[in-house]
């Protein structure tokens, strides 16, 4: 397969991102390839492959045990900051992954786009269809529910 050879690494570098272990990306990206082979499916394009990836991770961090073992995890290579605002300010994937736990999963993806890809609005508006408008309230709520996460105290739900 063609794209496995040409979108292979790229997809593994930002599954790594996400998920914070080489082991773990390398597995979501091959059992996605593994799938389109199973389907015949021959030729994807880059888009499909990308989202498919970005979900295929955010399924794994919502798993409440793999969230354990990826927090358990610091390798400091693999766990950058993430940004979140126009101002810059950064959080680390901890509070993302607890975004995960919080936010629907097309949010999720959003956050992802945004944040961790720094995409900007009009790209992730013809990856994902949304709206910019849509895009912007559904990010202005992921900024909200971050200021809520934010302000809770270490230790308390």
């Amino acid at each position: 397969m063609d794209a496995y050879q040409r979108y292979g690494p790229m997809l593994l570098r930002k599954a790594q991102r996400l998920l914070q272990s080489h082991e773990d990306a390398r597995d979501v990206v091959q059992s996605l390839f593994v799938d389109l082979l199973e389907r015949g499916e021959g030729e994807t394009d880059l888009p499909y492959l990308y989202r498919a990836v970005t979900n295929r991770c955010l399924n794994m961090i919502r798993d409440r045990k793999k969230r354990a073992q990826l927090l358990e995890r610091n390798d400091p290579a693999l766990r950058g900051p993430v940004r979140v605002s126009s101002e810059s300010r950064a959080v680390d994937m901890d509070l993302l992954l607890k975004l995960g736990a919080e936010l629907d999963a097309e949010s999720c993806e959003l956050v992802v786009y945004r944040f961790v890809d720094d995409m900007p609005l009009e790209e992730i508006e013809r990856l994902t269809g949304i709206s910019r408008k849509t895009i912007g309230k559904r990010l202005e709520r992921v900024r909200d529910t971050i200021a809520r996460l934010s302000a809770v105290p270490a230790g308390e739900p």
